[in-house]
């Protein structure tokens, strides 16, 4: 199982890849003030929908499901 990243190594990684925390947050569905929290250290990524970013980030271990939060699929 790959390390995570370190908040700086994930802020590197975009700054590579050309991409803007704004980017990456429209990309993932993403709040892009979420992100940056995130990033900064503001936030830790414990649950909802900063535990998703901070996995697809790379700062954390985890794992993404995608359950429907509407009862609109029945």
């Amino acid at each position: 199982m790959p390390v995570p990243l370190t908040r700086e190594q994930a802020r590197k990684m975009l700054e590579q890849c050309g991409m803007s925390i704004a980017e990456f947050s429209r990309t993932h569905d993403l709040n892009p003030n979420l992100v940056s929290d995130l990033l900064a250290g503001r936030k830790k990524g414990l649950r909802g929908e900063a535990h998703r970013a901070a996995v697809l980030l790379g700062i954390k271990e985890g794992v993404i499901d995608d359950f429907p939060t509407s009862a609109s699929n029945e």
